[in-house]
């Protein structure tokens, strides 16, 4: 059972090892890497070496804790309790993520080449997956789910737009790892699905509570 304490263990570990791989692969980096690839899976944006080697590690580890730290402070603390497992697991992943983000970036710049996307869409996609299935789950809160002005203000629309959101969310989720197989359209297959839910969620809390109004 994945326990907070565990949690933050395990996240600690996988952003030691994201800056193991960059104190392990320094000399071996070059001056200026590759930090941005655009749609087409071409590196168009360079960081000094420091930057590159070192920022997402410190993006892990600042990003965790504050993740980790976020529910103690929430109004509605008490809320977290339901999901809390759920939550420490998401924010276990989004560290992962940017684990496996570093990864690709050194890999690229000690000179492997492959298909960007083919390798960041699964693990996009595995993040949509998840939060979807989490999100029925999730009860009001001010830091995690979908948070509108109309789920804020009532359980129902909150419970009833996390209810849809987590299949929309999961098919999003679905359609960005089919990415990787369909390369030509993996940019369309991650972005459009991902802002559609995020947009078609927003729409369908206002009309919850119009509904209920």
């Amino acid at each position: 059972m994945l326990t907070t304490k565990r949690a933050i263990v395990l996240s600690a570990l996988l952003a030691g090892a994201a800056l193991l791989a960059s104190l392990i692969a320094w000399n071996a980096l070059p001056e200026m890497m590759a930090t941005h690839w655009g749609a087409d899976g071409l590196a168009d944006g360079y960081s000094g070496k420091a930057f590159g080697a070192f920022f997402l590690p410190a993006l892990s580890v600042a990003l965790g804790a504050l993740l980790f730290w976020l529910p103690k402070i929430d109004p509605l603390a008490a809320s977290f309790k339901a999901f809390r497992k759920e939550y420490d697991g998401l924010v276990t992943l989004i560290v992962g993520f940017l684990a496996l983000i570093h990864g690709t970036v050194l890999a690229w710049n000690l000179g492997a080449r492959f298909e960007m996307l083919q390798v960041i869409g699964p693990g996009i996609g595995l993040l949509f997956f998840y939060i979807g299935a989490i999100m029925p789950q999730m009860k009001r809160n001010w830091f995690a789910g979908i948070r509108t002005p109309w789920t804020l203000s009532s359980d129902k629309v909150w419970e009833e737009t996390h209810r849809v959101g987590g299949k929309l969310f999961q098919a999003a989720g679905v359609l960005a790892i089919l990415g990787a197989v369909f390369t030509d359209y993996a940019f369309l297959l991650i972005v459009v699905p991902a802002l559609a839910s995020a947009l078609g969620v927003t729409v369908y809390s206002y009309l919850v509570y119009r509904k209920g109004a």
